[in-house]
């Protein structure tokens, strides 16, 4: 039936439970509805195209919320990052830092072909539906540190 719709969320609360409540049932983006003309266009382009947007109001708010949530780790039966390759898991890191698959291809000397095959082979080891769904596992299982 082809690939799950790619959702982008348009809200007017900035309350980091909605955002994490969105972004766990799979939405590619969250975004406040005073965004500009410019955000709103830039984020359905970019969440169209299998990339992640978070409003910067909430980026703090939701790294927060997952450093809470890692004491319940690790998710009975849920994989964790041993199920990763050592590849996966630096492409997985990329991403988690917000580089675009250009990006990440130039900086590991790989094909943009192949972050796309590395990134869809990480989304299904881990059971995510969206980019974003990743950043929040390499951020639980602490691949990556939010800078202070």
């Amino acid at each position: 039936a082809g690939p799950p719709p790619r959702v982008l969320v348009l809200t007017s609360t900035s309350d980091a439970g909605y955002a994490y409540a969105a972004l766990r049932a799979g939405a590619g983006g969250f975004l406040l509805k005073d965004a500009t003309p410019d955000e709103l266009t830039a984020a359905v382009r970019a969440v169209a195209a299998g990339d992640a947007v978070i409003t910067p109001e909430l980026t703090r708010a939701l790294i927060d919320t997952v450093r809470h949530e890692r004491a319940a780790l690790p998710r009975d039966g849920a994989p964790g990052p041993d199920a990763l390759t050592e590849r996966e898991r630096d492409v997985l890191v990329a991403v988690a830092c917000g580089w675009s698959n250009a990006e990440i291809a130039a900086r590991l000397s790989i094909a943009p072909t192949t972050v796309k095959s590395h990134v869809s082979h990480i989304l299904a080891k881990i059971g995510a539906r969206a980019r974003v769904q990743a950043v929040a596992f390499a951020y639980e299982y602490g691949l990556v540190h939010p800078a202070a």
